[in-house]
């Protein structure tokens, strides 16, 4: 699929809009035949309000069950378009589990993905076989070992960098997988929950639920920090068993430069 154009075209507006929304009944950001994704939900509700079609470039491809609080799209529309209350009325339309948080007029060359200079992701894990509140079950992941947050921090450490990450991302045609981690670290919080935040220029497919994978598996002692670093030279990817679910993730936040 080609590229649009980095500048809209005479006669046509580019929208910067903000949205977050809850991944669990959709195949992911991106539209696919026969799927309900968050693309084509969006689209739709455009479209109707625009009587136009609409074609949205959007940050960062979220995976299916993957969650957003802060995911940024932009789509050109018709000059004339009226925008007064256009969020409002994309949130009439639209299921509860996306909303709309900000749509504004951008000038230049802004484009929603290859403008980005930075993207964050957060991660939850209840650990140690403890239930997961219902009303947080759809954005943490259980686990039923206990794991040591100093080894989840150690084994983090060593993916910070700009690495070849083939060993940890899904393999896309035509794509690199040379990725600059600036940060991997996790907390406990009050609650309890492991709380992983993650940022980095972009980051490639699946590749931040593979990182999640390989620090458990040092945190509950399957393997040695130095696995960690055989894996990033040796460029094997690792095994599928060893990816942590979708409904821990979150897209929490995208940079841009002035």
């Amino acid at each position: 699929m080609t590229e649009p154009t980095l500048y809209p075209e005479s006669g046509f507006l580019r929208l910067r809009i903000d949205l977050s929304y809850d991944g669990t009944n959709y195949s992911g950001w991106a539209k696919q035949p026969d799927r309900r994704t968050v693309q084509e939900e969006f689209e739709n509700a455009l479209s109707t309000i625009l009587q136009s079609p609409v074609e949205t470039i959007v940050a960062g491809r979220t995976d299916a069950g993957v969650h957003a609080i802060g995911q940024v799209i932009h789509v050109d529309v018709a000059e004339s378009t009226s925008l007064d209350d256009l969020a409002f009325k994309l949130n009439r339309m639209l299921d509860e589990d996306i909303r709309i948080n900000n749509v504004a007029v951008v000038k230049g060359a802004f484009h929603a993905r290859f403008s980005a200079t930075r993207r964050y992701y957060t991660y939850k894990i209840m650990d140690g076989n403890k239930a997961v509140p219902p009303i947080n079950r759809f954005d943490i992941t259980p686990w039923y070992r206990t794991l040591d947050v100093d080894l989840l921090n150690a084994a983090s450490a060593l993916l910070v960098g700009e690495h070849d990450f083939a060993a940890y991302c899904k393999f896309r045609e035509g794509s690199t997988t040379i990725r600059n981690l600036v940060r991997f670290d996790w907390v406990r919080n009050s609650e309890g929950i492991l709380v992983a935040e993650l940022a980095a220029d972009s980051f490639c497919y699946s590749m931040v639920r593979n990182l999640v994978g390989a620090a458990v598996c040092v945190a509950e002692g399957r393997f040695g920090p130095d696995w960690i670093q055989a894996t990033l030279e040796n460029k094997e990817r690792i095994s599928d068993s060893l990816v942590f679910p979708s409904r821990g993730l979150t897209l929490r936040q995208v940079d841009y430069s002035e």
